[in-house]
């Protein structure tokens, strides 16, 4: 990982780098930009496209990168092949004051952007990894991914996946090969693995699902998913071991409901499980990234507004709008902003919790994707 300086040095480089002057007005609105993360269509950044005016104007703090286009069922959305990649990462980055994460799902076998068909090296599942749990197997692999993320501009991948394999047949997890191993110490030792791989080539982890999905039956992205009967205290494990051991990359929460943890709400909107689990209990003290919000776990129970403000006041520091589940909506950005400044200016989240959300995100983009001073 590269060297952090001062805050107050990255602050001078924002507002007198020789990129365009921001748009914010105020110093709100550019932290609530960095709370938001989105997904967008195009293969390149357009001249006066919304995801331009949503980093230029808006000052989100990333974006997250898809193969394929759920709502129109097109397999044109943002990669096609590598040089089109690097192009589409270096236009994004060209056009923010505040550099940019670029995140997407490159899990390996069957969950993978960046897939053969379009020219991309084949990947080794968490499931066919675990198995094997062979160190220079896992480390070469790891590897292999981020040196071909970085070598495409792009820095954050939402892995590794640290979900037990409890349910072999869960539709979202197991069936689709995303665990190691139903063993938390095989998921950890792998996991570990791949965030010591990430880093050497500059990239950024994210564990997830927390704080478990191996145990579902159903999926969050299709309806509500109720994990009471199936989860156990194990699914933590990993994340206790890692933290422990000094893991401070992002972790992303799941959709999941666990009246165990919480009886009223599913996770990533929960006080309990972020901020008194997480945050109180587990000791971590890094960015907690959101799963998608227009999945349907949350849109189809929760009104936008509610939604963002329950997860914001739960401790979350980036909110996920991956624009890529039933609908599209070109106007997500700036509804979420003009959101959150609402709930600000109301007195229901308050400017103290937008700011630590600020700091920690800062200190992840000036210790990982600034350079050096």
């Amino acid at each position: 990982m590269k060297k952090s300086f001062p805050l107050v040095l990255l602050l001078l480089l924002f507002f007198t780098s020789g990129v365009a002057a921001p748009h914010q007005t105020d110093s709100l609105s550019i932290k609530i930009g960095q709370m938001i993360m989105v997904g967008f269509r195009g293969l390149e950044i357009r001249k006066g496209s919304i995801i331009e005016a949503d980093i230029i104007k808006r000052g989100i703090g990333g974006v997250v990168l898809f193969d394929y286009d759920v709502p129109s069922s097109s397999a044109i959305r943002n990669i096609d092949t590598s040089a089109q990649l690097e192009r589409l990462t270096s236009e994004l980055q060209r056009r923010s004051q505040i550099p940019l994460f670029i995140a997407l799902d490159q899990e390996g076998g069957r969950v993978c952007r960046l897939k053969p068909s379009r020219g991309f090296p084949p990947t080794l599942s968490a499931a066919r990894l675990g198995k094997l749990d062979n160190t220079d197997t896992t480390r070469e692999a790891a590897g292999s991914t981020a040196a071909l993320l970085k070598s495409l501009g792009i820095n954050m991948n939402f892995a590794p996946c640290v979900d037990l394999n409890v349910n072999p047949n869960n539709p979202v997890i197991g069936k689709f090969d995303r665990s190691f191993s139903a063993n938390p110490a095989v998921v950890a030792r792998q996991a570990r693995l791949f965030v010591d791989a990430f880093h050497q080539h500059g990239l950024i982890a994210v564990l997830k699902h927390f704080p478990g999905h191996g145990s579902s039956t159903t999926d969050t992205h299709k309806d509500f998913t109720d994990v009471t009967a199936t989860w156990s205290k194990n699914e933590l494990e990993p994340y206790r071991t890692l933290i422990r051991e000094g893991y401070d990359d992002p972790v992303m929460t799941a959709h999941v409901f666990n009246a165990r943890l919480d009886s009223l709400y599913p996770a990533t909107l929960s006080k309990a499980t972020v901020s008194g689990l997480l945050r109180n209990d587990l000791g971590f003290r890094g960015v907690i990234l959101s799963d998608d919000m227009q999945m349907k776990a949350i849109a189809d129970r929760y009104g936008l507004e509610e939604a963002i403000r329950m997860a914001v006041d739960a401790g979350v520091d980036i909110v996920l709008f991956g624009n890529n589940v039933a609908l599209y909506d070109p106007d997500i950005t700036a509804k979420a902003v003009d959101i959150i400044r609402h709930l600000v200016e109301k007195g229901a989240i308050s400017p103290e919790r937008i700011d630590a959300s600020w700091r920690r995100i800062m200190a992840l983009k000036t210790r990982t994707i600034l350079p050096n001073p």
